[in-house]
């Protein structure tokens, strides 16, 4: 086990617009908690709009702006600035740019931190075309995570962004 996860390392997965740069898995925490990065290009809705029931999503900008809603509140966070995203309530977040976006994302627990492969399998095998949506649901589901699809049009339209 290494004690130091230094810049630039960790294991990357690329989808999209967003993303994952595991830095501490549960293996190295006991389960108690993960840690990635999640660089999100310009434009970019990270996520559909989503429920937890598992874990707690603690954010910290480290880099650009963020947009997120939760629940009912959306606000806009910037370098330094630390988002709670608790279980249980649905929460997005995008970069509205113009720049690049950068936050460490702290799960607790951990787990939720294997979705992130299991998802860019599934982008993978679309060759470029559109992922299997009843696949993802299902992963989605093995990790207790609700996507709300319904609340998806209005937001990339009110805020300019679009899941790639």
């Amino acid at each position: 086990m290494s004690y130091l996860v230094a810049p630039g390392e960790g294991e990357a997965i690329l989808m999209g617009g967003l993303g994952v740069v595991h830095k501490l898995s549960g293996r190295e925490t006991g389960g108690s908690f993960s840690v990635v990065e999640h660089p999100i290009a310009s434009g970019v809705l990270a996520a559909p709009p989503h429920t937890h029931e598992r874990e707690d999503e603690f954010s910290l900008v480290l880099e650009g702006e963020i947009g997120v809603q939760i629940g009912d509140e959306e606000f806009t966070a910037g370098p330094g600035a630390y988002v709670l995203k608790p279980r249980g309530v649905s929460h997005t977040f995008w970069n509205p740019g113009p720049g690049a976006a950068r936050l460490m994302e702290i799960i607790s627990t951990a787990g939720f931190e294997r979705y992130f492969g299991e998802i860019a399998e599934v982008i993978a095998a679309a060759s470029g075309g559109p992922p299997d949506f009843e696949r993802i649901s299902e992963i989605a589901g093995d990790y207790d995570l609700t996507f709300h699809m319904d609340q998806m049009p209005a937001l990339m339209e009110r805020h300019g962004v679009e899941l790639r």
